[in-house]
């Protein structure tokens, strides 16, 4: 039972270390977009707001995991 619930964590972690890269992407997207406007845009700021709070959220859930991102 131990070895099932161990492999349940690395797997669920797997899935988890892969979200938050996805999730940095999409910051970084976020990110690069708002530099290439010209004009001041809030919907692309809100876009990016929200895309680093999900991220930094991921983040501190991890550290409370303990999840090691390699």
């Amino acid at each position: 039972m131990f070895f099932q619930r161990a492999r349940l964590k690395k797997e669920f972690d797997q899935q988890f270390i892969k979200l938050i890269k996805e999730t940095k992407e999409d910051w970084q997207q976020a990110q690069l977009i708002e530099d290439y406007l010209n004009d001041y845009n809030l919907e692309t700021m809100a876009k990016r707001k929200i895309a680093e709070s999900i991220h930094f959220y991921l983040y501190k859930e991890a550290k409370i995991r303990n999840v090691i991102l390699k």
